[in-house]
Formats: C-alpha cells, sequence, structure tokens
C-alpha cells in the first residue's frame, strides 16, 4: 500500500536539494526551460543540509533463552546475554538529517520541518561552501510541520524569500534543492501536479503536490517558483518503498509566513478559534436540510463559553461564510479562523432551519491544550424497556433513570435513547447504536419517542429522503447522522 512518509533522511542519510525547471530567459518555444543551470547556482548558497544529533536510553531488548537448571549451558548463556543487554542499556547518540534555507541572512533565520529538528540535542546548519553553524531553535509548530532556527554568522548568509503560492498554477515549472539521502546540494525540476492537497497531516493540511523528485532528506528544503522564489515547503512523499515516485508535497508559502512571522516574534504560534465541533456537509447531509448544493461546515457542537456560543451559533447551523470568504467545505474553515487575528470581530453567515443568518463573533485565542477524551460505555446486554416504538431500523424508548444506567449515559444528555439497531437498516449503515441518544431530528427537539415519529412523517410529507438526526454518545459527545426514509 502507498503511504505518506516525511521526506527526512534518517541515521548516516543526508538532506537533499532539488530543483525544479523554470520559465525564465531560458525557455523557449513554451516547452519550458532550456536550462536551469543559472538559477540553481544563484540559489544553491542559501540552501542548507540540517543535521541533528539526539541521545537515547537504550533498552533491554534480547532476552535470555530458557535453560534447563544446571545445564552447562546456563552459566555461558547468562554471561552472554546480560553483557549484550548491559551493551544495549547504555545511551548512544542518534544522527538524521534534513534540509533547509535561510530566509533572513542577515539575522542567520533559516527555515526547516518541525518533524526535522524534533527531540535534537544538537541541531547543525552545513552550508553549500562547507561551513557549518551551531543553530538554536528559535520556535516550532507541530500543526503545520515548521520550524525556525538560527545561526550567528560573521557577514550575513545568502537568502531567499517567498513568492506567491496562490498564483502558481497545475503546469507551472518548479525547482527543489535539497539534500536526499545524504546526497547535498542535489538539484530536481518538475511541475506544480495538485494544489489544495489534504493528506491527512493535520489541521491545516493545504499541500501543493509536485512531481519533482522529493526523497528522504528533502525535509525543510525549498520548492522555487520559475522566478527563483520560494512557493513551499517540501514536506512529504508518498510512496510503497519510501523512494520517489513523483508524489510529493510542500507547505504552501502562504500558510508558512504566518508561521514563520509569529515564531519568530513570539517563539509560539497564536492561532484564531472560533469554538465549534464541524463535521463534512455530505450529499445527504445537504439534501436532508433542503440545501442545493453540499457546501460550508455543520456545526456538530459549540464549546461553552466560546466565541461561538458568544455569538449565538447553534449546534445544527451551517457555516457557509466567514469574515467575507465562502467556505466551500469543511477543512477550509480551520485554516480560516486559524489565519484570522485574536480579537477579531467578524461576521459569520450561517444556514438556520433554510434561512441565511448572519452572527457577529469574536475571535479568541487556540490554546493547545483544548483536546477531550471520552471513555467508552460499558457493555452490558441491555433490557427491554416497557413501552417502546420503531423507527428508521431503530428501537426508541423515553430515557429514564434505568436506561441512563443501563447505557452509562451521563446525567446531561438528553432526548430519545435508542435501544436497538436493526442489522442491515441504515441507520446500522450510519453506525448508530444501542445507547446513542437522539437529540434533534431535523434541527428540531425530541423528548419521547412520539416526537421522533412525527418529525419523521413530516419528513415524508414534505418528500425528504432522509432524516438528520443529532445524536449524542452516553459521554456527551455529538454528531449528526443522515437516515434514510424512504423504505421505512
Amino acid at each position: 500500500m502507498p503511504r505518506v512518509v516525511c521526506a527526512t533522511a534518517g541515521i548516516m542519510l543526508g538532506g537533499l536539494i532539488a530543483v525544479t525547471p523554470f520559465q525564465g530567459s531560458h525557455a523557449h518555444d513554451g516547452h519550458g526551460p532550456e536550462s536551469v543551470a543559472d538559477l540553481a547556482e544563484n540559489l544553491a548558497d542559501a540552501v542548507v543540509n540540517i543535521s541533528t544529533a539526539q541521545t537515547v536510553q537504550g533498552q533491554r531488548s534480547v532476552p535470555m533463552p530458557q535453560v534447563p537448571e544446571g545445564s552447562p549451558f546456563q552459566e555461558f548463556f547468562e554471561e552472554f546475554f546480560n553483557r549484550q543487554n548491559r551493551d544495549d542499556d547504555q545511551p548512544r547518540r542518534v544522527q538524521s538529517l534534513g534540509s533547509g534555507f535561510v530566509l533572513d541572512g542577515e539575522a542567520g533565520i533559516i527555515i526547516t520541518n518541525n518533524h526535522v529538528i524534533e527531540g535534537a540535542d544538537e541541531v547543525t546548519a552545513n552550508f553549500n561552501d562547507g561551513t557549518k553553524l551551531r543553530a538554536e531553535v528559535i520556535g516550532t509548530d507541530e500543526k503545520t510541520d515548521i520550524a525556525v532556527l538560527k545561526v550567528e554568522p560573521e557577514t550575513p548568509l545568502k537568502e531567499v524569500g517567498f513568492g506567491d503560492s496562490d498564483g502558481i498554477r497545475v503546469g507551472d515549472w518548479v525547482m527543489a534543492i535539497g539534500n536526499p539521502f545524504g546526497l547535498g546540494g542535489t538539484v530536481t525540476v518538475g511541475i506544480v501536479s495538485a494544489r489544495n492537497r489534504d493528506i491527512n497531516a493535520g489541521p491545516y493540511d493545504n499541500f501543493i503536490q509536485t512531481d519533482a523528485s522529493i526523497n528522504r532528506g528533502n525535509s525543510g528544503g525549498p520548492l522555487f517558483d520559475m522566478d527563483g522564489n520560494v512557493i513551499g515547503i517540501n514536506t512529504a512523499i508518498i510512496s510503497p518503498s519510501g523512494g520517489s515516485i513523483g508524489i510529493g508535497f510542500a507547505i504552501p508559502a502562504k500558510t508558512a509566513i504566518r508561521v514563520i512571522d509569529q515564531l519568530r516574534e513570539f517563539g509560539e504560534t497564536r492561532r484564531g478559534w472560533l469554538g465549534v465541533r464541524i463535521q463534512e456537509v455530505t450529499d445527504e447531509i445537504a439534501e436532508s436540510l433542503g440545501m442545493d448544493d453540499a457546501i460550508g461546515a455543520l456545526v456538530a457542537g459549540v464549546t461553552d463559553d466560546g466565541p461561538a456560543a458568544k455569538g449565538d451559533i447553534e449546534a445544527g447551523d451551517v457555516i457557509i461564510k466567514f469574515d467575507g470568504k465562502t467556505v466551500e467545505s469543511m477543512r477550509e474553515l480551520p485554516r480560516m479562523v486559524a489565519e484570522t487575528a485574536i480579537g477579531k470581530e467578524v461576521d459569520v453567515v450561517v444556514l438556520r432551519k433554510g434561512e441565511e443568518v448572519t452572527i457577529r463573533v469574536t475571535l479568541e485565542r487556540l490554546e493547545e491544550n483544548q483536546v477531550t477524551e471520552a471513555s467508552a460505555p460499558a457493555e452490558q446486554e441491555p433490557d427491554q424497556p416497557a413501552e417502546t416504538s420503531k423507527v428508521l431500523g431503530m428501537t426508541l424508548a423515553e430515557l429514564d433513570d434505568a436506561l441512563r444506567q443501563q447505557f452509562s449515559i451521563e446525567e446531561d444528555v438528553t432526548g430519545v435513547v435508542v435501544t436497538e439497531v436493526e442489522a442491515g437498516s441504515s441507520a446500522e449503515e450510519k453506525r448508530v447504536m444501542a445507547g446513542d441518544v437522539i437529540k434533534e431530528v431535523a434541527q428540531e427537539a425530541v423528548s419521547t419517542p412520539a416526537d421522533v415519529e412525527a418529525e419523521i412523517q413530516k419528513l415524508k410529507d414534505d418528500g425528504r429522503r432522509s432524516a438528520l438526526l443529532l445524536l449524542s454518545n452516553p459521554t456527551g459527545d455529538v454528531r449528526f447522522v443522515p437516515v434514510r426514509i424512504e423504505d421505512n
């Protein structure tokens, strides 16, 4: 299976320089550049190899085989394996290599990937002319995989600047320079294969895809445009073997610039925070909400006392515009919010029960520890309630103390409890489970099985093909689930 790997070399492997062709004075007949030699020569001194060293504690990992007590081999094995484990337990130095580039030659600022220097005790920048300078880590950001380093040069370093990553087009020539497999100063060329790629590397994925050869050791190196500007930071490849197959990814300059500025100024990132939990608007969800197109981000939950809650954004709202920009898909909203200044008042346009509503929200700062953990409910054989109803393949009951105890449902969870799900039903396909609690049907609150049946009947009468359920698990985490109704 192809896998996404970081383009960082391991022990004794070097960073790589990859260079891509550009259109400029050497372009000919509109078929690409005749040569990139002048461009590569001009940029090579601004690209550095990043070497790191880290001390790791060894682990005793060689068990001694079982031998009969008193065996003539017992003393031999004990002596051999005890010595082996003592050696393995000794701390050892691990080295790795990646790439980077000089952004500010006078201040000695170098940019690379966070994963290149993560956990390192020592970081060294190796320059094209053989100079080696110890680097200090100014700041890192795991979410975008960016690190800012600082060296103390005797004279200003050769530097490069960022270009317009938004202006780059699929098919444009690009050039990568880096240190793959320890082969420093390697130049490769290719084109932009795609933009806005989401490879599930982080919450703000928006990668530039290129076929310029990128390998282990290229991580942190620059991806240049036709004019020698950095339009991306090489960070990952997809490969079944770990080597380049022509699918590489770079962090866009637009994403990197804001992060780097904050790391240089504060030593950390300061992102905007809206305080909502969102999910994708699928075609089924769009149909159940009466939307013409599946766009926007569906609000599945709102953080208490967060900016969204203070602005009266509600679960079930579909955010279709943020600060004047259309939210085409769910994954665009986190980037929009993160890139907005803390404390800024923004207009959030939501679709609520078929009507557009504009809400004024003041963004707050995203804290790194805003993560919740929910414990799984105990697995119990449910007792059948005295009074139940069945709809959409689900057996429903009014939530009472006995059912709370049976399904370990917390006190603040309200609604109609699902006690059983019919095999092969749409509800089962959507992973509705016994112990889930229906809080809303088509954005209308429900508290009894009769309420659920009534809302489903309304949807049938309106010709809807699916019902949008707001479900809570026993610990209170909510999600929206569209369940088909045409066969019920």
